[in-house]
Formats: C-alpha cells, sequence, structure tokens
C-alpha cells in the first residue's frame, strides 16, 4: 500500500515540480528572442521603436488587456481551486513526505533525536518547499489547459449542491475504484503467472498457493531434500480386561 501510494504522489508531485524549471526557461527563452532596443546612431529597423519616443512606446498606449485577462484568469483558477480543495494538496503532499520521513528516523534514531531531527527538517522542507509553490504551480498548469470560460463554468458546476457532493464524495470513489482495479489486475496477474508456471518452473515458489498461504521453497539444484520425520511410535492400546463370570 505504501509503494501504491508513494506513486500516487510521484504521479502529482512530478507535473508540479517539473513546471518550475519549465516556466523559468520559459521565461529565459523570451527575454533571448525579445528584440533589443534601439540604440542610439544606429538606424531603427521598420516596427522598431526607440526610447526617445514616448508615443511609439507600447507602454504609452492604453493598459493591454490580456494582463487584466491573465489576473481575473488567476483568481478565477484559485477560486475553483479553493472550492474543490485542490489547494490544500501543497500541504497533503508535505505532510505525507514528512511522515514518511518520520517513520524512517523513528527507526534509525532515539525517540529524542529522532524528535529534534523531525522539527529541525520540518522547517527546512517548509522553507525549501511551501505548500504555497504547489498551487502556483497549479495555477499555471490550469491556466494551459483551461480557459477562462473552462473555469467560470466548472466554478457554477461545483457551487451546485451535485458539484459539492462530489467534491465531498470523490476521494472516496477514487479511493475505493483503484482498490477494486489493483485487485483485479493482481488476481488476473497470478492466474497467468499459474498458467506459465508449467513452462516456466522456476516461478512456482513465487506463486502463492490456491487456498492463499505461500507455496513451499523449492529445494536447491543438487541438494536432495530434508528427509520427513519418521512418525511417532503408536502407543499400543491397553488390553481389555477379561469378562467376569
Amino acid at each position: 500500500m505504501r509503494l501504491q501510494m508513494a506513486l500516487l504522489i510521484l504521479t502529482f508531485i512530478t507535473p508540479l515540480v517539473a513546471a518550475r524549471p519549465a516556466l523559468a526557461q520559459s521565461a529565459n527563452e523570451g527575454a533571448a528572442q525579445k528584440e533589443p532596443a534601439h540604440q542610439p546612431g544606429v538606424a531603427a529597423k521598420p516596427g522598431q521603436t526607440t526610447a526617445a519616443d514616448p508615443s511609439t512606446s507600447p507602454t504609452a498606449q492604453a493598459p493591454a488587456p490580456a494582463a487584466k485577462l491573465e489576473a481575473a484568469k488567476d483568481a478565477a483558477i484559485r477560486h475553483l481551486m479553493d472550492i474543490t480543495d485542490t489547494s490544500k494538496m501543497g500541504v497533503n503532499i508535505q505532510a505525507y513526505i514528512t511522515q514518511q520521513v518520520q517513520d524512517a528516523v523513528g527507526r534509525a534514531m532515539a525517540p529524542d533525536k529522532a524528535q529534534k531531527f523531525m522539527e529541525t527538517f520540518s522547517l527546512k522542507f517548509d522553507a525549501s518547499s511551501p505548500p504555497s509553490a504547489v498551487t502556483d504551480a497549479m495555477v499555471t498548469i490550469y491556466a494551459k489547459n483551461f480557459s477562462m470560460e473552462d473555469i467560470q463554468g466548472l466554478i457554477q458546476f461545483y457551487e451546485t449542491p451535485l458539484g459539492k457532493r462530489v467534491v465531498q464524495t470523490m476521494p472516496q470513489v477514487s479511493q475505493q475504484s483503484q482498490q477494486a482495479g489493483v485487485e483485479m489486475d493482481q488476481k488476473a496477474a497470478l492466474s497467468v503467472l499459474r498458467g506459465m508456471s508449467a513452462d516456466y518452473p522456476e516461478i512456482k515458489p513465487m506463486l502463492p498457493q490456491e487456498d492463499g498461504k505461500p507455496a513451499e521453497s523449492a529445494p536447491a539444484p543438487g541438494v536432495p531434500p530434508p528427509p520427513k520425520p519418521a512418525p511417532a511410535p503408536r502407543t499400543p492400546a491397553a488390553p481389555k480386561p477379561a469378562p467376569q463370570n
């Protein structure tokens, strides 16, 4: 179960962590591709503005509506994440990882030393990757994959009684669905492996028996199996008393 939870956490963490260098790279590429400002004494290219002429500068024109739209979309996404409890993902991920570290440290250190270690770790971990950073990364991911109209439509749905019920019920539905899927796949995999064990006898010791008990380990090649214990001697039955006349 811990392995499955770890895989789930990695599934959520991977796109969030990967978003940070991607954003930084896109920002650097945008700066590198930006047309350099006009230098004095050099003829300006067609369409290139000069810093000395404020009337032709883009900043002198009306405020770009795209900037307002992005701010509004950012606020709408954060509102959507709040009403769907998605904004708690950073806190939940941090709590899960901290608990995993605490469990491992608790097995390796004395209790007083482990407590001091965890206090220091928690402070440094929170400073290195605060939950708000996960939320910020998720906002960017939402913005890339959903339009403003999509976000508004989702908000309208999740503010309805059905939407609120989906938020409350979906974690249990997802957990039960995952458990059912894992059990089905495990059963199918065991069935396939048992069918292949005739051609590949090496896997027989790895498979559980039909009743769920682990299979007996096969003896090593060239080593005879241990002798079976001799049956215990049977105690002779006491003679029956002779019948009296």
